[in-house]
């Protein structure tokens, strides 16, 4: 899981530093969130890098943590001369905004959202239609 607005670009990032032994950028987005989604609370550079469970650079943190935070990933609070960061949402509520993203980038709104049901699973399509009817989480209407 990573939110990143340059996908493709960092898969080509990705390949370059993978040729040397090195992770690249979506991929060390990816860890330091899932750590940050896992601690429960904010936590500074210092306690990322502890927790990543990879040799990084204190720098390096604190360049993916602000990547995230500029794209609206993290929030940051100043603790001292650092900053704690957060995520901003769960899992799903991350995806939700990276859906949004890509819909806000569009011109014909109507167009995109039409090819996206059409490609539905049944089985999607039908918790869409349960939650459009106003069925929280999807949930089956009473009978």
């Amino acid at each position: 899981m990573h939110d990143t607005a340059d996908d493709a670009d960092d898969g080509a990032e990705d390949a370059g530093r993978s040729a040397a032994g090195r992770r690249g950028a979506g991929e060390l987005e990816a860890a330091v969130l899932e750590v940050l989604q896992e601690a429960g609370s904010a936590l500074s550079p210092g306690e990322v890098r502890d927790r990543v469970g990879a040799p990084l650079a204190y720098t390096t943190v604190v360049t993916i943590l602000s990547r995230l935070h500029a794209k609206g990933v993290l929030d940051r609070h100043k603790a001292g001369r650092a900053y704690r960061y957060a995520p901003v949402s769960d899992p799903p509520g991350l995806a939700a905004r990276r859906m949004a993203r890509v819909l806000d980038g569009e011109a014909d709104r109507e167009a995109v959202l039409a090819r996206f049901v059409s490609a539905l699973s049944d089985r999607d399509e039908q918790l869409l239609r349960r939650m459009l009817d106003g069925h929280p989480g999807g949930a089956e209407p009473p009978a």
